[in-house]
């Protein structure tokens, strides 16, 4: 059974950072692309970052580039999401996502004074 649990949300001060967690499973995560998407009330869901199988190739939305780094750590089918320099308008729920294949449930992810 396929999983991808996403972990570290919360409420962060605008200018904060957060650091979200997926957890897979259940799948050669290995040998997939993985990506960050994310969702705001009223708004289309739009892909954040993108990493390849092996991490050597990388892709940022232009709303987040330079603030937020995405990594994985194929050895314990676990990617990352390092959010540094948070706005408010980065609040919304994170979901984790296998391209074309699975996604995770979310995490939320709200920046706010």
């Amino acid at each position: 059974q396929v999983q991808l649990v996403e972990s570290g949300g919360g409420l962060v001060q605008p200018g904060g950072s957060l650091r979200l967690s997926c957890a897979a499973s259940g799948f050669a995560f290995s040998s997939h692309a993985m990506a960050w998407y994310r969702q705001a009330p009223g708004k289309e869901r739009e892909m954040v970052a993108f990493i390849s199988d092996s991490g050597g190739h990388t892709n940022y939305a232009d709303s987040v580039k330079g603030r937020f780094t995405i990594s994985r750590d194929n050895a314990k089918n676990t990617m990352y999401l390092q959010m540094n320099n948070l706005k408010p308008e980065d609040s919304a729920i994170y979901s984790c996502v296998a391209p074309a294949l699975w996604w995770g449930q979310g995490t939320q992810v709200t920046v706010s004074s």
